[in-house]
């Protein structure tokens, strides 16, 4: 059993989830066949797009706000190559924090549900002048808390 990447506490809400679906493309593809391994952190994109579209709080969302979030941190687990043509899922999930950081976890997963990939990004939050926040913007404020009262849907 591999340890969490970002374990939760008691009080902290359940993690928010979305799969998405794709299909390897012939351009993602090493001449071995398989996905290079370059091509994962568009995956991870894929998740993180995914979800912030549907909880409203996408990179635009931020951005409307004039809060950047760049990714600070990523990490990339390898269990099983995808190859050309194969089906499979992003889960990407969003984990509690009261931090000015958006920590996000990543699943892949091929059609029989076997894991192929795991991984994950940490974003900090920063003003438009890149200057890093250490406390968190009103509209993401707002946001945790109707994360934790399940306002969200």
């Amino acid at each position: 059993m591999k340890k969490p990447y970002f374990p939760s506490l008691p009080d902290q809400p359940s993690p928010l989830r979305v799969v998405t679906e794709r299909v390897v493309r012939f351009e993602e593809v090493d001449p071995l066949g398989i996905v290079w391994h370059g091509r994962y952190p568009s995956y991870f994109e894929d998740g993180r797009v995914a979800l912030g579209e549907k909880y409203g709080i996408g990179y635009m969302d931020f951005y409307s706000q004039k809060v950047l979030a760049p990714i600070r941190k990523m990490h990339v687990d390898y269990h099983r190559p995808l190859t050309f043509g194969q089906r499979f899922s992003i889960e990407g999930i969003l984990h509690w924090s009261e931090a000015a950081r958006l920590n996000y976890e990543f699943v892949l997963r091929d059609e029989e549900g076997n894991i192929t990939t795991t991984g994950y990004t940490v974003q900090m939050m920063m003003d438009i002048e890149h200057n890093v926040l250490l406390a968190l913007p009103d509209f993401y404020q707002e946001f945790l808390v109707r994360w934790r009262e399940g306002r969200l849907a």
